[in-house]
């Protein structure tokens, strides 16, 4: 049975990021030092040769796509946008740690959503529509490799909801263009609504 091959990547870093404050749907454009980072990796490693480009639609990922796969086509999907932060998005932890909210909101749970954002559940659910859609596209169409670069809260939740073998979100934190390769076969999604996890991406060149 004819696989479909997924890069999933995590976009660069933001001048947000490097102040260490939660970012979520505010579209902050990549930092210099995040575009330099970007394009010491693809000199350092091999990124794969895809078919199609998708990206969350957030600049710091349409940015990070053009320079990972400047020569292909870019198409944004909207269910693979970062976790709203709501009130919390652009402050840091220092700003909230006393807030009743915030530590409501740290105490967990898959539906404890910030005031005004989004729960982890809601994310799981709006992945879970974005995964299935682009699996469709990519039969339809016949793209058997594509990458998809996102977010880390994203990446981190598909991977341990979806992915095969289990493991917790924990243990799929990645870095900065960086990420995983996955495979789609029609049997085990309708089987299990799950992917195969290959390994990590990019690759050591030879």
């Amino acid at each position: 049975m004819r696989g479909y091959r997924v890069t999933v990547l995590r976009h660069g870093a933001t001048e947000a990021t490097q102040r260490g404050v939660y970012i979520g749907i505010t579209d902050y454009p990549l930092s210099s030092q995040g575009k330099a980072e970007l394009y010491a990796k693809r000199a350092e490693f091999e990124y794969p040769n895809v078919d199609m480009v998708y990206s969350s639609p957030l600049k710091r990922c349409t940015e990070t796509a053009c320079i990972l796969f400047p020569d292909n086509e870019i198409k944004t999907l909207d269910a693979f946008r970062e976790l709203d932060f709501g009130e919390f998005d652009g402050k840091s932890v220092d700003e909230l740690v006393e807030l009743d909210e915030f530590k409501h909101w740290l105490k967990g749970g898959m539906h404890n959503a910030p005031p005004k954002g989004e729960s982890v559940s809601q994310l799981i659910e709006r992945t879970y529509a974005g995964i299935r859609d682009l699996f469709i596209e990519m039969t339809e169409k016949g793209i058997y490799h594509c990458a998809l670069i996102s977010h880390s809260g994203v990446i981190a939740n598909l991977m341990a909801c979806f992915g095969l073998p289990k493991n917790p979100p924990s243990e799929y934190t990645c870095e900065s263009g960086e990420g995983f390769d996955i495979m789609l076969t029609t049997q085990l999604w309708h089987q299990a609504q799950a992917f195969e996890i290959l390994g990590k991406a990019p690759y050591l060149k030879d």
